[in-house]
């Protein structure tokens, strides 16, 4: 089964038809919310709201192990995460769907593996690729039939929040390899990957990050909901397709 959580811009989906919720308790604690479970063009699908239904928690308090656990536990086998970014690539404009292939983990103190504690052996994961690389190309594939222009690749930067960064801060990680700049990628893609799920990540820029193009003096977070609505639309017809694989 496929789940989805949703992001900045995305705590619900219009084309989803809802079945039921379910509250589910986890040995890491509370997930952001009840998942809600339904059918998209008739196929099974679960949705989580990364800050909660009423949008009411930062990125640095997602309990991210519950939420992969949860989807894990109910029978989830492919994870496809919405996020929405500031774009520090020249070519990443507001209004940009990428599909990010990379990571960059800037954030810190977050719980961020379920291998800790010594009652457990030493656990190492391979993340040389962080997104499923089958799971990304369904994605784009899955754009191409939708008619919705999505960008092939891409290093997502995950920072703590819930400030946005100075104009230093994104020239540093640019040098550092960075294309976007997110807070919620890590630790939820690495999660992922303990729990062995298919992940990959569809990343809207909302606005240009710190220092570039419009947020040269400053960011606009005004005028980022503006940009959300109709690319969020757009990221709905794309996983309108997606549910109609089965690969995962």
């Amino acid at each position: 089964m496929l789940a989805i959580i949703g992001g900045t811009g995305l705590d619900q989906l219009g084309n989803l038809k809802i079945t039921h919720r379910q509250v589910i308790r986890t040995p890491y604690g509370e997930p952001s919310g009840a998942l809600t479970f339904g059918t998209i063009n008739q196929h099974e699908v679960m949705f989580l709201a990364r800050h909660g239904y009423g949008h009411t928690i930062p990125p640095h308090e997602v309990n991210y192990r519950a939420n992969l656990w949860a989807f894990y536990e109910q029978g989830a086998k492919r994870v496809i995460s919405v996020a929405s970014v500031g774009g520090i690539r020249a070519n990443l404009v507001p209004g940009e769907i990428v599909i990010p292939d990379q990571i960059v983990d800037y954030t810190y103190g977050r719980p961020f593996t379920y291998f800790d504690g010594r009652d457990r052996p030493v656990t190492h994961i391979d993340f040389t690729h962080p997104y499923t690389p089958e799971l990304r190309q369904q994605i784009l594939t899955a754009a191409v039939i939708a008619k919705e222009k999505c960008m092939d690749g891409g290093v997502y930067a995950a920072t703590q929040g819930p400030r946005l960064e100075t104009a230093a801060e994104i020239n540093r990680i640019e040098r550092d390899g960075g294309d976007m700049v997110g807070m919620t990628g890590m630790p939820e893609a690495s999660l992922a990957r303990e729990l062995g799920l298919s992940y990959a990540a569809i990343a809207v820029v909302v606005n240009y990050a710190a220092g570039r193009g419009s947020s040269r003096d400053g960011i606009h977070l005004d005028a980022i909901s503006k940009i959300a609505e109709p690319a969020m639309a757009r990221v709905r017809n794309i996983l309108g397709l997606v549910v109609e694989s089965d690969v995962g």
